[in-house]
């Protein structure tokens, strides 16, 4: 909870219980929604709804998409069906029909039901549109113009219509036929002469989406072209709806978290992390985990084929892990990476040679740093004498000195120093690649990242490491 809303919540408290509900609209009356929002979230669904009930209904509109779903559904609770309706009626149409749906559906007929005609065919226009798609975050309530009028029969549009507009910033000019032919900055509009005809300020280059375009693609556009709204066409060219800044800024976040999420080894949470129950977190969690524990079992199997050498030189099995996470390490850097360039449009599906060559190069050289070190500090445990080892003989029971790994050390600082290099380079390799090839399938990339990547690569990993040792070793400790 901001500063804000902590000096104002006693304030709030006391108005609610002495009944002062004249002092409680004023008090919110210049609070942000945002802030609104977060007090009634404190005050709990009663409160709240209290606060809602007296709350100016422009207000009560505009702080009521910022609650959370299960907040909105105690308040509409509350305040009943008719009340709820006419609090949602004055909700834009983009984020009266997000709300319906993600209201339970008994719930979200009774308030469809209620509103007027013209509300309830806007969002069901919306909720028509396929899930994560433009359609869903696009509002019909913009501003649009002929380019026959003058500017000042356009301003004059502007100050009669605006006020139920989402954003009066960009202005639309159609033609007869509902076609969108360009789009305005309402600044350049403003500056132009009164006897301008609209025609005459277009260049007619614009960027628009497709109602039927994953949202994702507004989010990319819109950060690529510097707007603050852009135009949503149906498959004729006609204007049919803008997607706002403010609702690519929540597909952004959304998407973000998700990412985040599956990058973890997790699935998608429909809910808040705080507000998400203990089953929900495990129904998410339990998948993931119980594929990466078979596929973890692979493991087991490589080791269980390796299983004479670990007999024969045990030591291997002291840089196991390490040599194991290098590989796993190595691997989720590449793939993070990759992804994020991905989701961003830096590289497309056609750039996965380009990749391929710059992560040879990189992958190369991490290899070589990592395999160095792993060199020298085999060897410094070596000139150090640390690799003796004193064991019990088990027909005398006397203690002895096996020297095998110190004579050795030099050998063994070999093999382990070209296993990270392989593993390495093994693993950045399948962590670039991997993304490319899940968005070949239609799969999200995300779902590549760090453990999946990390499992992979162990087994791998393990097979690389001892290959290695079987050739260097041969001879010496195997």
């Amino acid at each position: 909870m901001t500063p804000t809303c902590q000096l104002l919540l006693p304030e709030i408290e006391e108005l609610i219980a002495t009944g002062s509900y004249g002092d409680l609209r004023d008090a919110l009356h210049h609070v942000h929604p945002a802030d609104v929002a977060d007090l009634v979230n404190e005050l709990g669904p009663k409160k709240g709804a209290v606060a809602f009930r007296f709350l100016a209904r422009d207000d009560a509109a505009s702080a009521f998409p910022y609650l959370s779903a299960q907040t909105q559904e105690a308040i509409i609770a509350e305040l009943g069906t008719e009340a709820s309706a006419k609090m949602i009626e004055e909700m834009s149409a983009d984020d009266r029909a997000r709300l319906v749906d993600e209201l339970p559906e008994s719930v979200a007929q009774r308030i469809v039901a209620s509103l007027t005609p013209q509300s309830r065919s806007e969002v069901q226009a919306i909720l028509g549109y396929p899930e994560k798609s433009v359609g869903r975050i696009m509002t019909p309530d913009y501003v649009r113009v002929n380019p026959e009028w003058t500017v000042a029969r356009a301003l004059d549009h502007v100050r009669r219509y605006g006020r139920d507009a989402e954003t009066i910033n960009v202005i639309y000019v159609v033609d007869e036929a509902g076609r969108l032919v360009d789009d305005l900055r309402l600044r350049q509009v403003i500056l132009s002469s009164p006897d301008a005809r609209i025609e005459d300020l277009m260049n007619r280059s614009f960027v628009t989406l497709r109602a039927d375009q994953p949202r994702e693609d507004a989010v990319r556009l819109m950060a690529r072209y510097d707007r603050t709204a852009l135009p949503v066409v149906d498959s004729r060219g006609a204007l049919i709806g803008i997607v706002t800044h403010d609702d690519v800024a929540d597909v952004a976040q959304i998407e973000a978290t998700e990412d985040m999420q599956k990058m973890g080894g997790v699935a998608a949470l429909e809910a808040p992390f705080d507000k998400a129950s203990p089953f929900d977190l495990v129904k998410k969690r339990a998948p993931w985990l119980a594929l990466l524990f078979m596929s973890e079992l692979l493991t087991s199997n490589a080791l269980v084929y390796f299983d004479t050498q670990i007999e024969k030189a045990a030591i291997l099995a002291v840089f196991l892990p390490a040599i194991i996470s290098s590989g796993g390490n190595s691997g989720s850097q590449a793939s993070t990476l990759v992804i994020r360039a991905l989701a961003l449009g830096e590289v497309g599906l056609r750039d996965w040679w380009r990749v391929l060559r710059r992560e040879l190069l990189v992958a190369g050289m991490l290899g070589l740093i990592i395999g160095l070190i792993g060199l020298f500090r085999v060897n410094l445990w070596g000139w150090l004498g640390w690799w003796e080892r004193t064991e019990i003989d088990p027909d005398t029971g006397e203690r002895i000195v096996n020297m095998t790994v110190q004579q050795h050390f030099t050998v063994l600082s070999v093999t382990i120093s070209v296993s990270l290099f392989g593993v390495v380079l093994w693993g950045s390799i399948m962590g670039a690649m991997l993304p490319f090839i899940l968005k070949k399938c239609k799969l999200d990339p995300a779902g590549s990242s760090t453990p999946f990547v990390a499992t992979l690569v162990d087994v791998t990993g393990i097979i690389i490491y001892f290959s290695v040792a079987m050739v260097i070793l041969k001879g010496t400790l195997l």
